[in-house]
């Protein structure tokens, strides 16, 4: 498999998602992985044709809490590894983020908490940040040694840049957009190594959009946000050939707020690197 595709989507709610088309998207789509956020399910309230799919291996990680959050993952090869969480206990159980390890290549979930200025949900915001900023060091610290690709997919609930977010004047003292948050996504981009995507491919586009409000005309006057993005290791970053926003022709179309993000890559998913060694704190597939 030389030609890699890979797909991410906050689903708003797997149950609902799946009956207003997303089970028809996931039967349809090309990408050879699948990373679902705000799934919202445990594992045996899935729908039985998307909790293991036929043609596909799945992981899914839900929230402790009933109800929130939960990530999953789907590959079309089975995953030499996988892991939830990485490795902070306040969130490793929050259904924020899940691992596969594939032969070249390890990739991310990751549904990042929303926040909300001047409450506990922004302090919640902040720690998460503090503690996946470590991971991602790590990660991309092990593909520079190993040859191996690190992908982290999802939603990030910060729009990075003025070009990302429609009504970016009104919404600079609000969580997403924050000056704070915005200078953390860039330490991901610089100190940290990874490429965003999408706008690597698309640096003088307004959005492309991934998130619209159900309220108001907010998806007909395409007054989004792109909050959902696919980062990359150098190595494969360089490989990246295309990105699509898979956005809805028509709003009553939409089975969810966000659209997914669609990229094409020239990477070889299931050949063994030659430099390669143990994972270090990732449990084994069962």
């Amino acid at each position: 498999m030389r030609v890699l595709t890979v797909s991410t989507v906050n689903v708003n709610g797997i149950r609902a998602a799946a009956g207003k088309g997303f089970t028809e998207w996931l039967n349809t789509t090309a990408a050879d992985l699948v990373c679902l956020q705000e799934v919202r399910a445990e594992p045996d309230q899935f729908p039985p044709h998307l909790r293991a799919p036929e043609g596909w291996h799945t992981l899914i990680a839900p929230a402790a809490t009933k109800g929130r959050a939960g990530v999953a993952l789907y590959s079309r090869i089975a995953p030499t590894a996988t892991r939830i969480g990485f490795g902070t206990p306040e969130f490793d159980t929050a259904g924020r983020y899940a691992e596969m390890h594939l032969p070249t290549l390890t990739i991310g979930s990751l549904y990042l908490p929303a926040g909300e200025v001047g409450t506990d949900r922004q302090a919640e915001k902040e720690r998460f940040m503090q503690g996946f900023h470590t991971h991602l060091t790590a990660l991309n610290r092990e593909a520079e040694q190993t040859g191996r690709a690190v992908l982290i997919c999802g939603d990030w609930n910060i729009a990075h840049q003025e070009a990302d977010i429609k009504n970016w004047k009104a919404n600079q003292k609000n969580s997403g957009f924050l000056p704070e948050e915005r200078q953390w996504l860039t330490t991901v981009l610089t100190e940290t190594g990874y490429t965003d995507v999408v706008r690597d491919l698309h640096p003088d586009t307004e959005g492309p959009y991934s998130w619209w409000s159900f309220r108001g005309k907010a998806f007909d006057n395409d007054s989004g946000w792109r909050i959902d993005y696919q980062m990359a290791s150098a190595n494969l970053a360089t490989r990246a050939t295309s990105a699509v926003t898979e956005r809805a022709a028509t709003y009553a179309e939409r089975w969810s707020d966000h659209a997914p993000v669609t990229c094409v890559y020239e990477w070889d998913l299931a050949a063994v690197p030659a430099a390669r060694r143990p994972i270090e704190g990732v449990a084994a597939q069962v």
